[in-house]
């Protein structure tokens, strides 16, 4: 199947049910499929075809779903943007993409009217929030045949080319199919035993492949509903939880954290909720214990990355959940725990991570040496370190770039961070590794505490030392006010450092 033939089927049988709620707005089915029909016939009677790249740069809106499907019913490539980026961070995906239309909203429309300059092959752009010279309007668009689409893409073209984050260098794009989408959708619906009378809470950014497959393609897989936010806002989320009935939602581990802060979440009915996925970064332990005992709440922590579209393993729903783990493989997907030689280790040994299955992206765009250091043999090298214990279930320690080596020895930030987060004064760790003269590398703890809190140099050492080995605890404490994210909330290691770099060397 193909996304084009999963939404036409799905309206088909669903028709008049709400599959959207955005604010007062509820679109159903059929009128989801009308609208794309729309956008994609507007797109086709301006030469927009299958294999062409369309970026959006747009916040969470109705207008990016139908812009989502639409644009996969003629078989074109989207292109999500990071609607956080700056504009030459945009200018470089645009270009590196080959995009030859954009979807954006007035507050970019200045920074796009430059770009564009640069390049060339950017022929169209179009405003979904009002008219401006050089723009063509989304109301336009609208104005497209709602007729379906006679011919479409295959699963093995090309659906999405999502861009990394970039923690060094420029961002990669990895290439996505409809195969992947509909596949990891599919695992999704399995896993999490999804009905459709499932209801998803939407927080995360649509530009993120988490938010396109667990609440976007997965509900609609399900024959169940979305509910979109504009984003993760702590004083809005519960009362939506509450209105709209949602029985799931997909957060990071910031989400979790800030949650178990709010001081009057037991006014809210939340009976509804079944579970919660986190995912794009390791859960705290007690985040993970803290958050459940208050909300009375499942959580099912899971793993996965974009290059494998979006999710691979996951704690069973109806099973033994390991907490602190990353679960077991989804159904259709193979993991492994590997050396550098790309031998298969045994349980408990730390290693690299691969995965295997229909989910794995066809490589990155225009990118074939780092294509060929990240595909191999049919297999995904992940870059994340963990294990496999004897029940198959799987533990991350970190990153492989973010391993610390002290003195010849090897540290996981992981494992410290998980001390920090238990001492109550800790509201935010990160543990990383900058360059030192004598060991190599030093480890240095820096920490957002709890408001009203302090926690000297010293005591955070000492308290360490109280629950891990010697070698493992930091050298140095640093104080944050708050860490560098990212638009989904993994905090930025690698900002960190770099700013910490540059305050040590002034």
């Amino acid at each position: 199947m193909t996304v084009k033939e999963l939404i036409e089927s799905r309206a088909r049988t669903y028709k008049e049910k709400t599959y959207l709620y955005f604010d007062e707005l509820e679109v159903s089915y059929e009128q989801m499929d009308n609208i794309s029909n729309s956008i994609a016939n507007s797109l086709l009677s301006m030469g927009i075809a299958k294999g062409d790249k369309v970026a959006l740069l747009l916040p969470n809106c109705p207008e990016f779903i139908y812009c989502f499907f639409g644009i996969m019913k003629i078989g074109a490539v989207l292109v999500p943007i990071n609607s956080l980026l700056k504009a030459d961070e945009i200018k470089y995906i645009l270009d590196n993409s080959d995009a030859r239309a954009l979807f954006t909203v007035s507050k970019f429309a200045d920074a796009i009217g430059t770009i564009r300059r640069d390049c060339p092959k950017l022929e169209s752009a179009f405003l979904i929030d009002g008219q401006q010279e050089g723009f063509i309007s989304f109301e336009k668009m609208m104005e497209g045949s709602s007729d379906p689409v006679s011919e479409g893409p295959s699963e093995d073209d090309e659906a999405g080319i999502i861009y990394t984050s970039g923690t060094t260098g420029r961002p990669k794009g990895a290439v996505l199919t409809h195969r992947n989408y509909i596949a990891n959708a599919g695992q999704l619906v399995h896993a999490g035993r999804m009905t459709d009378k499932d209801r998803f809470l939407c927080i995360l950014p649509l530009f993120h492949v988490n938010a396109q497959l667990v609440t976007t393609l997965s509900p609609m897989t399900a024959g169940g509903s979305m509910i979109l936010l504009r984003g993760f806002s702590p004083r809005e989320f519960l009362p939506a939880l509450s209105k709209y009935e949602a029985t799931a939602f997909s957060g990071v581990p910031t989400v979790y954290a800030i949650l178990n802060n709010m001081p009057d979440a037991e006014q809210y009915d939340l009976s509804s909720l079944r579970f919660c996925i986190c995912g794009a970064a390791p859960m705290p332990v007690e985040v993970f214990n803290t958050f459940e005992k208050k909300y009375n709440a499942t959580i099912l922590e899971g793993y996965g990355l974009s290059e494998a579209t979006c999710a691979s393993s996951i704690n069973p729903i109806d099973g033994t959940r390991k907490i602190g783990s990353i679960g077991l493989p989804f159904k259709g997907q193979e993991m492994k725990i590997v050396d550098d030689r790309g031998n298969e280790m045994a349980a408990g040994e730390v290693g690299e991570i691969i995965v295997k299955g229909d989910v794995l992206m066809k490589g990155y765009y225009k990118n074939p040496e780092a294509t060929k250091n990240t595909l191999r043999d049919g297999w995904l090298y992940t870059g994340d370190l963990g294990y496999k214990d004897k029940d198959g279930y799987y533990f991350i320690v970190g990153r492989k770039k973010e391993m610390i080596i002290r003195g010849g020895e090897n540290i996981y930030p992981k494992e410290i961070e998980e001390v920090l987060y238990k001492n109550p004064k800790v509201q935010e760790a990160s543990v990383c590794g900058v360059p030192d003269k004598i060991w190599g590398e030093e480890v240095v703890a820096f920490l957002v505490l709890q408001e009203g809190e302090k926690f000297p140099p010293e005591e955070v050492i000492e308290y360490c030392k109280q629950h891990i080995a010697d070698y493992k605890c930091p050298r140095r404490v640093e104080y944050l006010k708050q860490f560098p994210k990212t638009a989904t909330g993994k905090i930025q290691k690698n900002r960190i450092v770099e700013d910490y770099i540059k305050r040590d060397a002034t």
